[in-house]
Parts: C-alpha cells; sequence; structure tokens
C-alpha cells in the first residue's frame, strides 16, 4: 500500500489504487445522491449544470466528475459544451469517449490480445499446486 494525497483534500491517506481518501469518495457517493435526487424532481434542469449546482450546493466539479464517471447523463451534451470525447473531442452526454472511440478502442485492445502469447502455466510444484487449488475455508462453519 502506498502513502498518496487525496486529489481532492490534499489529506495523506493509504491507497489501494484510488487517488480519493474514502472520506472524499464518501461525500461523491452524498452528493451524487443529491444530485439525482434533484435532476428527478426537476428533469427540465438536467442540462444546466450551473443550475444543478446553484440548487443542490454540489460543487460543478463533482457534477462533472460524476458525468465523466458515467453515474450522470447530459440530456443534450451540445447544451453547455461540458463533455468532448477525449480523443475525438466530439460532444457526449457522459463518459470519457464517445460510442465510436470506444468501439475503436475495444478493437484495438482485442486485436493486441489476440496477438499476445497465452500466458505460461505454473512450474508443476507440489506444494504451490496444493495452496492453488482449493479455497481457504478454515473458520467457515456450515
Amino acid at each position: 500500500m502506498n502513502i498518496i494525497q487525496c486529489k481532492m483534500c490534499n489529506k495523506p491517506f493509504q491507497s489501494l489504487g484510488s487517488r480519493t481518501c474514502p472520506d472524499c469518495l464518501d461525500k461523491i457517493d452524498r452528493d451524487f445522491i443529491t444530485v439525482r435526487d434533484y435532476i428527478y424532481d426537476n428533469p427540465n434542469a438536467s442540462s444546466k449544470i450551473d443550475k444543478v449546482s446553484e440548487e443542490t450546493g454540489v460543487e460543478r466539479a463533482v457534477i462533472l466528475h460524476l458525468l465523466r464517471e458515467g453515474r450522470l447523463i447530459l440530456d443534450n451534451p451540445d447544451s453547455d459544451g461540458l463533455l468532448f470525447c477525449e480523443l475525438c473531442k466530439t460532444p457526449i452526454n457522459t463518459g470519457r469517449m464517445c460510442k465510436d472511440c470506444k468501439g475503436k478502442v475495444a478493437n484495438t485492445m482485442s486485436k493486441s490480445l489476440e496477438g499476445s502469447k497465452p500466458a505460461q502455466p505454473l512450474p508443476n510444484d507440489k506444494k504451490a499446486s496444493k495452496h492453488n487449488a482449493k479455497m481457504h475455508t478454515d473458520g467457515i462453519r456450515r
């Protein structure tokens, strides 16, 4: 585990890969629920991020983060000109890439995986195979 600085609050924390601390992740989850509920109650406001931010008290940056994660979707991607595909710069309504670029990336990845060699089997080590062959079940009662 690495100790890193949270990208949101700058507090140091032990990370298993995330660049955001657990406290900030909890806040983002609460903010998501607030924004989601507001959009459900006010469907005409969902295309204006500034209005949603003002009405809910959730920072604009957090709403953009939720859009990039794919947790929220803009009704009209051209409305605010907020989200663009990271590859071709086309307006999008959620995520990081447009449908076409996602397909191209997936196609490229699958082609590169087809060309790679299959993984080499582990050496025939009785001790290793004994530990890898069964799940650990100590302490589980039926």
